[in-house]
């Protein structure tokens, strides 16, 4: 593990209540990579990033931030240094989609320093970046599924952080959606962002991603670069899928092609004639 990046787990146990996910589990998170995070349902991923963000305590191990125990951080410090978009958001109601996105700035005010124009300037961008400036007026409790995760996916970038913890970001959003927003976190981590995501697609892991762990009970499988980590053998062994793997015939980058049965493509009548 790679103690010098600016984000790492170090043998921590970590878990909810008497529930424990992972034990001594190390994870470094290489500086400005875009990290993706794999592996099935309720194999510690989440658990994972909110340990990361400092929203769960390791009962063992700690999280290290800039070299130093993230806990010894004021909660301001963190949020300038570490953006969380988590897996489910519940907004204030009431509050249109300007204020929620605005609420990313909190970070930056106190008594002395308050609203100010950059503070403006992040907002507006945000929302341009992530297509909800049209929904600016309206009420975060009116919009669709899509057009509501595109709005937390704003006030995470209003955050203006150097570090981005994103917990299923594609969630409730349509291919176009999707894409249009993997595209986005691609600029930020070409910008010099450091980005952590979890999801569940695979292909798009592996097309998005410059760097992958995969999990599974608790603990990391095998991690590395897309083409090293995503393979036919690690996908039956992580998911327990008979897959093909192959190269994406647009940007190179491994493909997971499932072997279900084989199915006729023919119609029934057609079969019969």
């Amino acid at each position: 593990m790679n103690r010098s990046a600016r984000l790492h787990l170090e043998s921590a146990t970590i878990g909810y209540d008497r529930r424990i996910i992972s034990e001594d589990l190390s994870v470094a998170v290489p500086d400005q990579s875009f990290t993706v995070v794999v592996g099935p349902n309720a194999c510690g991923k989440s658990t994972l990033l909110r340990s990361l963000s400092r929203l769960l305590k390791p009962s063992a191990g700690q999280v290290v931030l800039d070299g130093a125990d993230i806990r010894t951080y004021k909660t301001k410090e963190v949020a300038r240094q570490i953006g969380l978009l988590p897996q489910t958001s519940i907004a204030p109601e009431g509050i249109t989609v300007a204020d929620l996105v605005a609420r990313g700035r909190y970070p930056y005010q106190g008594f002395i320093r308050q609203w100010t124009e950059t503070d403006e300037q992040a907002v507006a961008q945000a929302m341009a970046r992530t297509a909800v400036t049209d929904l600016s007026g309206r009420l975060v409790d009116e919009l669709s599924g899509g057009q509501r995760q595109r709005v937390w996916v704003a006030m995470a970038l209003a955050q203006d952080t150097g570090i981005m913890l994103l917990d299923e970001p594609t969630t409730f959003l349509d291919i176009t959606h999707q894409i249009e927003l993997m595209e986005l976190f691609v600029d930020l981590h070409e910008a010099g962002h450091t980005l952590v995501a979890v999801l569940h697609d695979l292909n798009q892991a592996a097309r998005y991603g410059t760097h992958l762990i995969a999990m599974k009970d608790g603990q990391v499988v095998a991690e590395g670069a897309p083409e090293q980590v995503v393979t036919a053998e690690l996908v039956e062994e992580v998911f327990g899928l008979r897959c093909l793997v192959v190269p994406d015939p647009v940007a190179g980058s491994p493909q997971v092609v499932p072997l279900g049965r084989e199915r006729s493509r023919l119609r029934p009548r057609e079969r019969q004639l």
